[in-house]
């Protein structure tokens, strides 16, 4: 009985390793950017569809309801509907999407909340964003284990940055140097701590 439970164990294993692998693959293809498709919509819409892909949500301009359905995103004239927020609460994006960011103009509000894919390189890429360097104001990092201070430290780039929540961020060493270096560049920036 024991040889048949180690034997079980290690098939068990052996295909949650292949599923993991799998599932990383999916969410790579998730993450792909399609500029042919960008140029043809515009980038919110294209914005909108690679988020709803990956399981975040967005929120329009003039619109308080999030949207979470890619088969239910507003239809109408192509530019009409305006990235202003977004939740990836536990979503998939991934620094290979980021390029999607680049032409929203009127992203104010971002949560990256519980997303295991999302490191410095995605802050990096985020702060150096030039649409979102005056448009986004509000940032919140709770629960993404693989940014460190590197990471934090890039947001000095985000001018118009007036609130930023960090929670729980383990890969953060040097938590009163980090922010005093953020706070000096952004000296109106508030900032909500509890790592």
């Amino acid at each position: 009985m024991r040889l048949l439970s180690e034997a079980v164990r290690s098939t068990v294993w052996k295909r949650s390793g292949n599923t993991r692998h799998f599932w990383g693959w999916l969410n790579a293809v998730f993450n792909r950017v399609d500029y042919e498709r960008i140029k043809t919509i515009g980038p919110d819409r294209a914005a909108a569809e690679w988020l709803l892909r990956c399981g975040a949500k967005v929120r329009f301009l003039g619109f308080e309801r999030w949207h979470r359905d890619y088969n239910a995103l507003p239809t109408g004239p192509l530019g009409r509907y305006k990235i202003q927020g977004i939740d990836a609460t536990e979503s998939c994006i991934m620094y290979r999407g980021f390029d999607h960011l680049d032409g929203l103009q009127h992203l104010e509000e971002v949560k990256l909340i519980k997303c295991i894919y999302i490191e410095d390189a995605c802050l990096e890429r985020l702060s150096s964003t030039e649409n979102l360097q005056t448009s986004l104001s509000c940032l919140e990092l709770v629960s993404c284990g693989n940014v460190s201070d590197k990471g934090i430290i890039a947001l000095h780039r985000l001018g118009n940055l007036q609130r930023l929540v960090l929670s729980d961020l383990p890969g953060v060493k040097d938590r009163d140097k980090t922010l005093e270096r953020l706070q000096t560049a952004l000296p109106h920036l508030d900032i909500t701590v509890d790592l």
